[in-house]
């Protein structure tokens, strides 16, 4: 226990003496590592430096520490010959001159030696070269410092790799070979080289083209045939190829020429293509060929049986057809074997028919025949056709015929077929047969209310109730052709705007107007409450009219009108036709239209209302464009009340004919407002009245009327018109026109101005006058006459009949609403009810007359 101590306190001692006889020195020391890789990979080698700075050429000893397992040198170089992960650590090191002076520790030195080597990737854009063409390889290392490239092919998965570049700084190669490629990298001295990259596979496509066809080449191909997709190579012939296919639904893929399907399924139906491969050079190929399509049908095809005729004269035959399909594409390839009988097995041969040069078969026996189609190798058969049944003709003839004979038939008409023999009266026997889905009765005669699947050709025939071998044969066939849309006909109204005394003429067109079409004729009442139109029938058109034509007099109002046909029995009708509309300018208390600012045509930057008046609290404003379109305000404006308000969006589209519909079924005036966006003329909203006075005028943007303006009227300069306003003091008929107004070159779009006559009485009242003083003339004999008989009650019995006999003998109608007539009679309504009937009765008031 003493002797220890007493060493302890010894070397204690002896450590202290050393320390103070040590003295450092002011060298600056570092480490460094000889190539400045930020990462050291296990097995590569690696030398770490003491550097002094500073002291001359002064000879230095060396002492290193460290952290890792390594023992430590005693030289300037730390040399790493296999670095591993044990030598992984800090490192530092110090230089000493002799025992008693030496420099400070360096800092430390981190080491870092990763535990695997690095594995390259090598990029390429496309895996494929074109003919003629190269393509670039990149190889990447994950630290990339000081790397040199090697670079390696192999031409086949069983061959040995070539060294194509040893070494290099260049990461990129460029190759015009196909082949398996792949890279690594190297660095250092003795070399350290990383893995091997992983390969990638380069194609080269050679000039040859590949293309694919089917053998034999049908469109269509039915379940259980046998085809061949076969691939050709042109350019070079087919030998020394190997081939490589896409194609639907097979685990299996050839590799020869040909992809034989022995029992073809709907699952071979897709896409096929291929490619061939050079044998010497399995990388070295061909372009993809273009895709070819193979469609298999489901099911197995039936052979159609068809003939000319089912019946044939005496010393006369009937041709028959076998086919499949309907198309071109399934009835490729096909022969056909022909029978006869109903339990015979064996084809017909050439004694028994005739073959045609178009593949038919001509026949001159009566019988039950039947086909079946056949084609490939091995033999592929359809299923047997349907049987026809041959029959020898008898002198009569059959005919069907259609009762009415009408060019066109609508789905919903009734309509009669019948079967006509010809050549005798004898008792027949009725047999029909169709393409339809309907199936007629055995009669001769049969009525159908008929729809789009009566479609199709009828034929009939006539068996001898004596003889029932003996038949008329098919008759031609007859062709049923049912049209599934109801007809819509087209209302034309003639004029458009209504002048003083003017007749309105209404045509309602339809397709083929003489089979047998009647005419209805209705006007259009609106309907404000529910947004609508009903349609009142006019006049005289309660059973319709013959001609397609329909006149109205004295419309003086705006009207719409409507028509339709009808024809058969029952009555089958038409659609309605549109809403045509007569427009009139006119105003009249029981329904008006004003426009705010009063004038016809608006800026595009005015705010407009149209204002509806009249006997009514129920309004809709109706505008209709030029290519037809009909709509109200809430569409395209803000009706609040009775007016309607246009914002500014509203005016781009305000060309068009406005006017009110009350509701009570009343139309007011119309406008024909129109608009611009540099200059418009200010002109009246209504007509003007024969003998007033108009003022024109001119406004462009800024709303203030213009000067030095020139007019137009009807696209002629009207004199002396170079002033602010055109003024005409006493409107004359002479007057109407349409009119536009010009400054600096802009022009204003045209309106019209309407002139109507003034308020003077007609040559109708002053005649209707005369005529009256006659009419009371002879009602007053005829009133003595009845007091002096003391038979009122008989007289006006006959003069009722008088006056029901005058409305049935009356052809044409016609619309007179002159309320001035009107009036001069109404003061009779509180006379004697006998006269009154008289007057209504000679016609003269024109109630009626419609």
């Amino acid at each position: 226990m003493g002797l220890t101590l007493f060493c302890a306190l010894s070397l204690s001692l002896l450590n202290t003496l050393l320390y103070c006889g040590h003295a450092e020195v002011s060298n600056r020391i570092v480490v460094t590592q000889q190539h400045n890789w930020s990462q050291i990979f296990i097995g590569e080698t690696v030398t770490v430096v003491c550097e002094i700075e500073g002291g001359g050429n002064a000879e230095w000893e060396y002492e290193w520490r460290t952290t890792s397992s390594n023992t430590p040198p005693t030289h300037r170089e730390y040399r790493i010959s296999s670095a591993s992960v044990s030598q992984t650590g800090s490192y530092w090191c110090k230089g000493r001159r002799d025992s008693y002076s030496s420099t400070e520790w360096s800092n430390a030195f981190s080491l870092i030696v990763s535990s695997h080597k690095p594995s390259p990737t090598v990029m390429a854009y496309s895996r494929t070269i074109p003919v003629g063409g190269k393509k670039t390889l990149t190889c990447f290392v994950d630290e990339s410092a000081d790397w040199m490239y090697y670079w390696f092919r192999r031409t086949s998965v069983f061959s040995d790799s070539q060294i194509i570049r040893d070494g290099g700084s260049d990461r990129v190669i460029s190759i015009s070979e196909g082949g398996i490629y792949h890279c690594r990298g190297g660095r250092g001295n003795p070399v350290f080289f990383t893995e091997d990259s992983d390969p990638v596979t380069i194609e080269k496509r050679v000039s040859n083209k590949a293309v694919v066809s089917l053998q034999p080449n049908w469109p269509l191909i039915f379940s259980g045939e046998t085809i061949t997709v076969r691939c050709d190579i042109y350019g070079g012939g087919n030998s020394g190829w190997e081939y490589e296919w896409s194609r639907p639904n097979s685990d299996t893929i050839p590799t020869h020429d040909e992809c034989r399907i022995g029992s073809a399924a709907v699952n071979d139906s897709g896409n096929y293509r291929c490619m061939g491969e050079q044998s010497w050079d399995s990388y070295s190929s061909t372009e993809w060929s273009e895709v070819i399509t193979l469609t298999v049908s489901s099911h197995r095809p039936k052979a159609n049986l068809s003939a000319d005729n089912r019946g044939f004269p005496v010393g006369g035959s009937v041709t028959l057809t076998c086919s499949v399909g309907s198309s071109s594409s399934s009835s490729s390839g096909w022969t056909y074997y022909w029978y006869r009988g109903e339990t015979s097995s064996q084809p017909l041969t050439t004694p028994d028919v005739t073959v045609l040069s178009t593949g038919q078969i001509s026949v001159s026996q009566e019988g039950l025949y039947w086909c079946v189609g056949q084609r490939g190798n091995p033999v592929y058969y359809t299923e047997y056709s349907d049987s026809i049944n041959i029959h020898k003709i008898v002198t009569n003839a059959a005919a069907v015929t259609r009762q009415p004979n009408w060019p066109e038939i609508y789905s919903g008409e009734t309509i009669a077929l019948r079967c006509e023999m010809q050549g005798g009266d004898a008792e027949w026997e009725y047999e029909w047969m169709t393409t339809s889905s309907y199936k007629p009765p055995n009669q001769n005669k049969y009525r159908i209310s008929v729809s789009p699947s009566y479609n199709g050709d009828y034929w009939c025939m006539g068996r001898l109730k004596r003889a029932q071998r003996n038949s008329t044969g098919w008759s031609i066939s007859f062709k049923l052709t049912v049209s599934y849309k109801k007809p819509q006909p087209v209302l034309t109204v003639s004029p458009l705007w209504l002048s003083p005394g003017d007749s309105v003429t209404l045509t309602c067109s339809v397709e083929h107007p003489s089979a047998g079409w009647r005419f209805f004729w209705y006007k259009a009442v609106p309907k404000p409450a529910d947004d609508s139109y009903i349609s009142e029938l006019l006049p005289g058109s309660t059973d319709g009219t013959e001609q397609d034509s329909y006149i109205v007099h004295g419309q003086t109002h705006t009207a719409g009108y409507v028509c339709r046909a009808g024809r058969g029995d029952p009555v089958f009708y038409t659609q309605y036709s549109e809403t045509k509309f007569v427009w009139s300018g006119d105003v009249h208390s029981a329904a008006s239209l004003t426009v705010s600012p009063d004038r016809v045509q608006h800026l595009t930057s005015d705010s407009v209302s149209l204002s509806c008046e009249g006997n009514s609290t129920k309004w809709r404003v109706m505008r209709f464009f030029g290519d037809g379109r009909l709509a109200h305000c809430f569409s395209w404006g803000t009706m609040i009340g009775s007016t309607c308000h246009l914002n500014h969006y509203s005016l781009w589209v305000l060309n068009a004919v406005h006017w009110c519909e009350s509701g009570s079924g009343e139309f007011s005036n119309a406008v024909n407002i129109t608009r611009n966006y540099f200059i418009i003329l200010v002109s009246p909203v209504h007509p003007v009245r024969e003998g007033g006075s108009v003022t024109f005028g001119c406004m462009r943007r800024t709303g203030k009327p213009l000067s030095n303006v020139t007019f137009y009227k009807n696209d002629k300069l009207v004199p002396n018109s170079d002033r602010g306003e055109l003024e005409i003091s006493a409107v004359s008929k002479s007057d109407e026109g349409f009119y536009r107004c010009e400054h600096s070159g802009v022009l204003s779009q045209q309106s019209w101005m309407s002139v109507k006559s003034s308020s003077s009485p007609s040559p109708v009242l002053l005649i209707a006058g005369l005529v009256s003083g006659i009419v009371l003339m002879v009602l007053l004999s005829l009133v003595l006459l009845c007091w002096y008989k003391k038979s009122k009650d008989t007289c006006c019995h006959r003069l009722i009949q008088s006056q029901r006999t005058n409305q049935s003998s009356a052809v044409v109608h016609t619309v007179n609403q002159d309320e001035n007539q009107q009036q001069l009679y109404s003061s009779l309504l509180h006379g004697d009810v006998c006269v009154y009937e008289t007057i209504v009765g000679s016609g003269i008031t024109g109630r009626g007359t419609v």
